[in-house]
């Protein structure tokens, strides 16, 4: 309730620019289960805009993941994005693409109320940010320090049955906050909302795939003539995730 009380309190302000555009994120996840507490995280997403045919961003991540316990996940990791001069208003001041790169952490908590899979993630995101000092240059010449925090809440319930197993198909909702800190940020100390609403099916324990509506709601860091300016973007999302158990491999092979 909080975090929906303070993303409402900065969209009620009248000093706005509103701009929004259709976009399609068509995502891959693989996870590789390395023994019983670790494994490799793995994920590329391709974003789009005017829904596939033009480049809004693309993202690479990688990370290294610890199980407490099957409720609680730990990971780090290394992201690799490229925002593309996108949209009626691009977000770069100066029209231009630009780099980022990106150290994360995250926990994840996850528990199960009657029919419904619940879960928490918590990450916090140092963020190098590419930036031209001058119109003129053709790459970054800066990459300033940005410091983000992201929370998401995430439900899912099987369609059939009392649990999401092999072959059962699931509808999910999610909703993620980002909030900016640090003596870098800009107008966007929030920073983004985003809330979706999937249908996935579950294959078996390796394969399952989702795909559905998504809203983007972002701030820019910057303003023109004194106005924040708001990015209002809706369209779809598919996501196909991987599980592979190495560790099977593993103890054949002892």
């Amino acid at each position: 309730m909080l975090f929906i009380f303070a993303t409402t309190n900065v969209f009620c302000q009248n000093n706005r620019l509103n701009t929004s555009e259709t976009i399609g994120w068509y995502n891959y996840f693989g996870t590789f289960k390395l023994n019983e507490k670790f494994g490799l995280h793995t994920e590329y997403q391709f974003r789009r805009d005017n829904i596939i045919t033009d480049w809004q961003q693309s993202l690479l991540r990688v990370g290294v993941n610890y199980n407490l316990n099957p409720r609680v996940l730990f990971r780090a990791g290394y992201a690799w994005i490229e925002t593309f001069n996108y949209g009626e208003i691009p977000i770069n001041g100066f029209g231009k693409d630009f780099t980022e790169h990106r150290i994360f952490q995250m926990v994840q908590l996850s528990h199960k109320e009657g029919i419904v899979d619940l879960s928490h993630r918590f990450m916090l995101e140092q963020r190098f940010v590419g930036r031209y000092s001058n119109a003129s240059l053709e790459r970054e010449d800066e990459f300033p320090l940005l410091h983000r925090i992201r929370y998401m809440f995430r439900m899912q319930i099987p369609l059939k049955g009392k649990e999401i197993i092999d072959k059962t198909p699931y509808v999910a909702l999610y909703d993620e906050i980002f909030i900016g800190f640090g003596k870098n940020v800009n107008a966007n100390v929030f920073d983004q909302n985003r809330f979706g609403l999937l249908f996935g099916y579950r294959f078996n324990k390796n394969v399952r795939v989702e795909g559905g509506y998504l809203n983007q709601i972002l701030q820019f860091g910057r303003q023109i003539n004194g106005q924040n300016v708001f990015q209002n973007n809706h369209g779809i999302i598919i996501n196909a995730n991987f599980n592979f158990d190495l560790s099977i491999k593993k103890k054949q092979t002892q």
